[in-house]
């Protein structure tokens, strides 16, 4: 896998970054290079269980298990861009394009972590962070900078769909699918970044609790073992 250089994640919720990056933003500050986690929106529309985690008090809840899962990863540059989460079917507000901007110019990544366009489960606003942090690569980014798109692979489709069916995370279409020659970064996280990612999604504990209880221990384990992402876009120069 090359190595990524300054890493910025544009995520929209709380756990996004984790699924889908714990194990890479580990491995890079390990290595002593710059990661910056930028989250849309708190989550607050995203209570599993009204009695307890009520609605009114999610975002604060989603705050502080963010907050932990990455002190767990070692990530220390984190920002809120404090838009409104409302539910799956609903863009982000387009003001926070200026916030996304913003973060590109002034982090210079040369690896821009997000969505694709499918928003990888089909929720509206991981598709909203996907074409901001797209559209701001040619802009302000730096010249030679990627925007790499999450995706997963036909094997680990074959293998965790099924598993994760009855809780209806990925709409329609999605997730998307990779053959590995396809892609731009493909990593099997070796054990010990593997038990850290899993500590650290496992602090997301109003999103995961009753998901890890279902599929237990040793599937949870194996479906978080890789983290594929494939070119979205490059800037030349």
């Amino acid at each position: 896998m090359d190595e990524l250089g300054t890493i910025l994640g544009v995520w929209a919720h709380p756990d996004d970054e984790t699924y889908l990056s714990a194990g890479l933003m580990a491995r890079a500050v390990r290595a002593g290079s710059r990661v910056v986690c930028a989250t849309a929106t708190r989550g607050e529309g995203g209570s599993t269980d009204e009695e307890r985690w009520p609605s009114a008090e999610m975002g604060r809840v989603r705050t502080a298990e963010l907050e932990r899962s990455l002190e767990i990863l070692g990530v220390g540059e984190h920002h809120w861009l404090d838009l409104p989460d409302i539910d799956m079917a609903t863009p982000l507000p387009e003001a926070g394009y200026e916030a996304v901007r913003s973060l590109v110019d002034e982090v210079r990544p040369d690896t821009i972590l997000t969505f694709g366009p499918d928003g990888m489960t089909g929720h509206e606003a991981h598709k909203s962070v996907s074409a901001w942090a797209t559209r701001a690569l040619p802009e302000v980014g730096r010249p030679g900078a990627r925007v790499l798109y999450a995706t997963t692979t036909p094997e680990w489709a074959a293998a965790f769909l099924p598993v994760w069916a009855p809780f209806g995370v990925f709409l329609p279409g999605t997730p998307p699918i990779t053959p590995r020659e396809e892609l731009e970064v493909w990593f099997e996280l070796p054990e010990d970044l593997l038990a850290l990612k899993v500590r650290a999604i496992l602090a997301h504990e109003s999103q995961v609790e009753a998901i890890f209880r279902a599929v237990g221990e040793e599937v949870w384990w194996r479906q978080m073992s890789l983290e594929a992402f494939r070119l979205g876009a490059r800037r030349d120069g």
